[in-house]
């Protein structure tokens, strides 16, 4: 363990789940075209943003998305909808790596930019039952970069942001994670066997 750092937050889309729009969406469809206008109806927009802030509603979001499809795709929207949680899946290599870290006395929290709905997704994520505290944006109307959730979480949790390092596969939440104090890790969900290696050899492991 490195002299400074104490804590490690984790992101949940890309670092310790996947997140992939276009995938969820050929699961409820059956053709590629099909795939396609589902994940831009529901997806692929900026109103995603805003439900993952807590400013819309998932049945706002619902009724978003029905305007920007044809009818026959309807039941496929409602199906993805109500499902598509369920196939996001384990990253195991930083899963394992939580684990790793809890046995060496690590405290691990979790920060994330998600909607209300985040716990369908953590519900099958080995590292969840692990870690010491979580911030969601959604519950908390705050989201990254802003570097005003990063000091929530440390408020909450009674941590030094200078024992603390964040890890995240978008790079201005890193940056958001800097401004407030913190030391960051820029995940490459393409290379998370690398990025895990990575971060051991940072913490000294």
């Amino acid at each position: 363990m490195t002299s400074s750092i104490r804590n490690v937050i984790f992101d949940m889309g890309g670092v310790l789940m996947t997140f992939d729009s276009k995938r969820f969406a050929t699961i409820f469809t059956d053709t590629e075209e099909d795939a396609e206008l589902l994940d831009r109806a529901l997806f692929d927009r900026n109103e995603w943003a805003l439900l993952d802030a807590g400013v819309i509603s998932h049945e706002t979001m619902r009724r978003i998305a029905e305007a920007t499809l044809p009818e026959r795709l309807l039941p496929n929207l409602h199906e993805c909808i109500a499902h598509w949680p369920e196939h996001s899946e384990p990253i195991a290599p930083t899963n394992s790596f939580a684990a790793q870290l809890k046995e060496r006395g690590f405290g691990l929290y979790l920060l994330s930019n998600a909607s209300t709905r985040i716990d369908e997704q953590l519900g099958h994520c080995p590292a969840y039952p692990l870690m010491d505290g979580r911030v969601v944006s959604a519950e908390e109307r705050l989201m990254k970069p802003d570097p005003a959730i990063y000091q929530l979480l440390c408020e909450r949790y009674g941590l030094d942001p200078a024992t603390c390092i964040f890890v995240d596969d978008n790079l201005n939440n890193c940056h958001g994670a800097e401004v407030a104090g913190m030391q960051s890790f820029h995940f490459i969900t393409d290379d998370t066997e690398a990025s895990v290696a990575q971060l051991e050899r940072i913490l000294d492991l």
